[in-house]
């Protein structure tokens, strides 16, 4: 099981379903449609796992499901690869492209994209610099997660910005992990 259980959508092609790992836990969806309804009938998959293959779509759509689901925008590299190939990838560089994205400013998040403030940028890649010590890197990672602010909502859209509310949090849980882990 990989350092940290994270959420990932894998596809079973011959079966033409698809099996959610969701905190080191195989659950197989009814039907090849991903929403809270099909999560509500989930069961657990206990197939053979050489025949999932990581989707190449982890965006969840339903504004429900995705609040329970912290599916990542994974490198196109690892989409489509074996559960075994992913986790092993995921040991291996998983919290470094954790910590990339994050001190880039961008969401990990798979989800919905996130702008970051000019100023909290600039601080973030004036704290990373090379010359300075692990803890001020950390520091930065973690102040990137609290710089970083939803896009524009409309304000008919209640539901949306409570959404994204969540997904900045559930951002800054993740760099609060992946501070942690260096530590």
């Amino acid at each position: 099981m990989p350092l940290r259980p994270i959420d990932a959508i894998f596809v079973h092609p011959k079966r033409r379903l698809y099996v959610v790992y969701y905190r080191g836990i195989l659950w197989q969806l009814p039907r090849m449609k991903i929403d809270n309804s099909a999560w509500q009938r989930r069961h657990l998959y206990n197939d053979d796992i050489n025949a999932l293959y990581l989707s190449r779509r982890q965006a969840i759509h339903d504004p429900l499901l995705a609040q329970k689901l912290r599916t990542l925008n994974l490198p196109a590299a690892v989409r489509g690869s074996t559960l075994p190939l992913f986790e092993a990838w995921w040991e291996a560089h998983g919290f470094d492209w954790l910590e990339d994205k994050l001190i880039s400013g961008q969401s990990p998040l798979a989800a919905h994209k996130l702008i970051t403030r000019p100023s909290a940028l600039n601080t973030i890649i004036d704290s990373s610099s090379t010359t300075q010590s692990n803890d001020s890197k950390n520091n930065a990672l973690a102040n990137a997660a609290v710089n970083i602010t939803p896009a524009k909502q409309s304000s008919s859209s209640t539901m949306a910005t409570a959404t994204n509310d969540i997904f900045v949090d559930m951002l800054a849980d993740l760099a609060d992990e992946v501070m942690h882990h260096r530590l």
